[in-house]
C-alpha cells in the first residue's frame, strides 16, 4: 500500500535542508575536502594525526561550502536566467538571499577560525585567498569576462596546497606541482562544461569562451593547449621525489587518455564529445590522485 503524501507542513523541513545542501554545492565541497586531504598525506610522508586531519578537512569544507553560499547569494539573478540552476533555492524563491548571505559568511568564517587555530595561520591565509578569489573575483568576473576561467582556476588549485601548509607549515615545490595540476585539469574540465550549456550561459549573458564559439574550434584548440599541458606538468611529483615509477606511468597513461578525448572534440565539435571529455576529466582527476598517494606511501 503506498504511504500517504506528507503534508506541506511535514515537507517543509525536508526541503529546507535539502536547499541548506545544495546551498554548500556538496559535490564540489567534496572534491576540495579531497584535494585538501591530498596535500595533508603527500606533505606529512605518513599518516597524519587525527584531530590535524579532522580540523583541516572540516574547516577546508566549511570555507568551501561558504564560498558556494556566497556564490548562490551573487549570482541568483543569473542563475534564474539559465535552465540548469533557475531551480536552485535562491532563484526559485524557496530561500530569501540574506539566508544564504548569513549562511555563507559564518560557515566561511567558522571554517577559517578552525584552520587557524587547529592548523597554521598560512593554511587559515591560503584558505583566505581562494575564498576571496572565488567570491570577489571570479564570480563578478564571469559577467564581464571569458578570462574568468582562467582566474578561476586558482582559487579551485589552492585547497591541496592548504592540506600541504597544515601539515609542513610551509610551501615547498611539491605544494606547487599539487597546485598546477589542479589549475590546469580545471580547463578543459570547466570547458567541456561551457561547451555543453553554452545556451544557458548564453541566455544568462555570460561571455565564456564557448559562447562566442558557434563553430567549436576555438574551444578545441584550447581543450587541447590545456590538456597537453597538463601531461608534463602531471609528471612533476615524479621528478621531484614524491612518487616513482607507478605514478609516473600513470600520470602519464592518464593525461594521454585526457589529451586524447580532448582531441576527439576538437575534431568534432559536438555535444557527445564534450560530455566524452567531461567524463574523462571526472575520472582522471581522483585516479591520477589516487596513484600519487599509493606510490608516496607504499
Amino acid at each position: 500500500m503506498r504511504a500517504p503524501a506528507a503534508t506541506g507542513a511535514e515537507a517543509r523541513p525536508a526541503v529546507l535542508m535539502g536547499d541548506l545542501v545544495q546551498l554548500a554545492k556538496p559535490r564540489i565541497t567534496l572534491m576540495v575536502m579531497l584535494t585538501a586531504g591530498i596535500g595533508l598525506l603527500l606533505a606529512s610522508g605518513q599518516t597524519p594525526p587525527l584531530g590535524l586531519a579532522i580540523a583541516v578537512l572540516a574547516g577546508t569544507g566549511l570555507v568551501a561550502a561558504g564560498g558556494s553560499a556566497l556564490n548562490h547569494h551573487w549570482e541568483r539573478d543569473t542563475d534564474r536566467l539559465m535552465e540548469r540552476t533557475a531551480q536552485r533555492p535562491l532563484p526559485a524563491g524557496r530561500m530569501h538571499p540574506d539566508v544564504a548571505l548569513v549562511c555563507g559568511l559564518t560557515m566561511a568564517a567558522a571554517g577559517l577560525l578552525l584552520l587557524a587555530l587547529a592548523a597554521n595561520r598560512l593554511c587559515a591565509l591560503l584558505g583566505l585567498i581562494a575564498l576571496l578569489g572565488y567570491v570577489l573575483v571570479y564570480t563578478p568576473l564571469k559577467r564581464i569576462t571569458s578570462l574568468a576561467t582562467v582566474v578561476g582556476a586558482v582559487p579551485g588549485a589552492i585547497p591541496p596546497m592548504m592540506g600541504w601548509a597544515a601539515a609542513s607549515g610551509r610551501l615547498d615545490a611539491g605544494a606547487w606541482a599539487l597546485f598546477a595540476i589542479l589549475f590546469f585539469w580545471q580547463l578543459p574540465h570547466f570547458l567541456a562544461i561551457a561547451w555543453i550549456c553554452r545556451e544557458d550561459y548564453a541566455r544568462a549573458g555570460m561571455p565564456v569562451f564557448t559562447v562566442g564559439d558557434a563553430g567549436g574550434a576555438r574551444t578545441g584548440r584550447q581543450m587541447v593547449l590545456w590538456a597537453a599541458t597538463l601531461v608534463p606538468v602531471s609528471l612533476l611529483p615524479a621528478f621531484l621525489g614524491l612518487a616513482g615509477a607507478t605514478y609516473l606511468v600513470g600520470a602519464l597513461l592518464l593525461g594521454l587518455a585526457l589529451l586524447t578525448t580532448s582531441v576527439g572534440f576538437l575534431r568534432r565539435h559536438s555535444g557527445a564529445a564534450a560530455r566524452r571529455l567531461l567524463l574523462a576529466s571526472v575520472v582522471y582527476l581522483p585516479a591520477v590522485l589516487v596513484i600519487l598517494v599509493v606510490d608516496r606511501l607504499a
